[in-house]
């Protein structure tokens, strides 16, 4: 299996500063060929949430620099990299907590984050937040669970999914690193498609535009190269942007063939 990895980001309509974070690579390991993917959506005055998202995107790198190798050499397992990625979000929740109070900031500085590791076999994901990972082959599902307000609501029966979208606490987080008492990320893990394409997106990306847009640009079927999945991906940011979606705007994508 061999991967092909693109991503594009842009500021959005109304936003000073470009909050959102991201990093996607291809990895040559000792036991084949990876992919790997990390996005985050800051929050916070003063262009701080910048700072958070970005610090987080880093750690998770780093892990892919100098723990990645180890765990390939002991044989990668769910529950390892479960303790070592759930390790990096309560690290930065107390890291992003201390730095907001030191910058002043009482309304807080926070980042989701959404972290993807894909082999030829499986793959591992960690999400807290509201950025989401999305599985597209045959059809498009959504692999990650919102942690917000309304995704508890439609869980709970108080809500349609059709009423959640034009709810005005649609953006309100249950959780999010550095403005969290505590945070329980959510780990997801399961087996790689071949020809599929496996996409991370900020919320600015996806509540203007359909599941069914989303499909028509991003299938395995037109994503035949990465400057095609950066055009297709910058189109659909073009469509929202047009929609008047209001926040930054982010999407990453990892084609397995």
């Amino acid at each position: 299996m061999d991967f092909i990895v693109s991503a594009t980001t842009d500021i959005g309509n109304i936003k000073d500063t470009n909050q959102d974070s991201y990093n996607v690579k291809v990895l040559n390991t000792e036991v084949g060929k990876m992919a790997f993917a990390v996005l985050c959506d800051g929050m916070g005055g003063l262009s701080k949430g910048e700072v958070a998202s970005a610090s987080v995107v880093k750690a998770f790198c780093s892990w892919v620099e100098t723990r990645l190798p180890v765990l390939c050499a002991s044989g990668l397992n769910d529950a390892d990299i479960q303790k070592d990625w759930c390790k990096i979000a309560t690290d930065f929740n107390e890291k992003i907590k201390n730095y907001g109070k030191k910058c002043g900031l009482t309304s807080g500085v926070g980042t989701t984050v959404t972290a993807i590791l894909i082999t030829e076999k499986r793959y591992y994901i960690i999400n807290v937040g509201d950025t989401r990972a999305y599985e597209i082959a045959n059809s498009i599902s959504v692999l990650t669970k919102d942690q917000t307000v309304v995704a508890r609501e439609v869980e709970l029966g108080n809500l349609t999914e059709e009423q959640a979208e034009f709810d005005s606490r649609r953006s309100v987080l249950l959780q999010c690193i550095g403005a969290s008492d505590y945070v329980y990320p959510d780990m997801f893990f399961g087996n790689t498609k071949k020809n599929a394409v496996y996409m991370l997106c900020s919320d600015g990306f996806r509540h203007e535009i359909s599941s069914q847009e989303i499909f028509n640009y991003l299938n395995p079927q037109v994503m035949t190269d990465s400057q095609v999945m950066k055009n297709n991906m910058d189109a659909l940011v073009q469509i929202n942007k047009q929609r008047q979606e209001r926040d930054n705007i982010t999407v990453v994508s990892i084609k397995t063939y």
